[in-house]
């Protein structure tokens, strides 16, 4: 197994360590297990970036690796996305009270959805013989999805602490919507340029 791999594990193996500090006040009742969280992300997403240059740049380029990173990808942040929803107050802000909580769910759904539809779309692909190559799009929404998690969970601990505590969620919830938008477009552009792949195939006459 070579380094881009390790390093790919890596992101999978802290996403428990991950969920253990999201929750670490259930056991310890720490005030700011939101910040300790929000680092171990940042050092989890951060190896996405450092194993794809590593693996292009050294040809290191494995089908393990290809395999493994879009999948270690996705579960970080579907399951970031899902303990957040689980502390509603990640999503409020006082003028909006109650609000924050649906959006937050309806919007967290959407890139749910995406990344399902996505990826059946890649299999289809697979099964017709059609490469199909990551874009600049994705790469933006990877980057917004990894940042509007990251303020998100920076801006617990400042949750209910009057105009601070308002500022932080605003700044939060305006890059997750962000995200969400990046989601969205990325997702519809994947399938719009490569429509050939939901083309039927020519019958063979007999």
């Amino acid at each position: 197994m070579n380094l881009p791999n390790k390093i790919t594990l890596t992101r999978i193996f802290l996403i428990p360590v991950f969920i253990a500090a999201f929750y670490l006040d259930v056991f310890a009742g720490r005030p700011y297990q939101y910040l300790i969280a929000a680092g171990i992300f940042v050092l989890a997403a951060g190896t996405d970036f450092l194993d794809g240059y590593i693996a292009r740049k050294y040809g290191l380029v494995t089908n393990m690796g290809k395999f493994l990173d879009p999948i270690a990808d996705k579960v970080l942040v579907s399951t970031a996305l899902i303990l957040l929803l689980t502390r509603p107050a990640a999503f409020e802000v006082s003028f909006f009270a109650g609000w924050g909580t649906v959006f937050a769910g309806v919007c967290v759904a959407v890139i749910l959805a995406r990344e399902l539809i996505v990826s059946g779309f890649r299999l289809l692909a697979v099964e017709r013989g059609i490469v199909l190559a990551a874009d600049k799009l994705g790469k933006i929404k990877t980057v917004l999805q990894d940042i509007s998690i990251a303020v998100l969970l920076a801006s617990m601990p400042f949750v209910g602490d009057g105009s601070v505590g308002d500022a932080f969620a605003v700044a939060a919830l305006t890059v997750f919507t962000l995200a969400v938008v990046a989601t969205v477009l990325s997702g519809v552009n994947y399938i719009v340029k490569n429509r050939q792949v939901l083309k039927d195939e020519p019958k063979e006459q007999a």
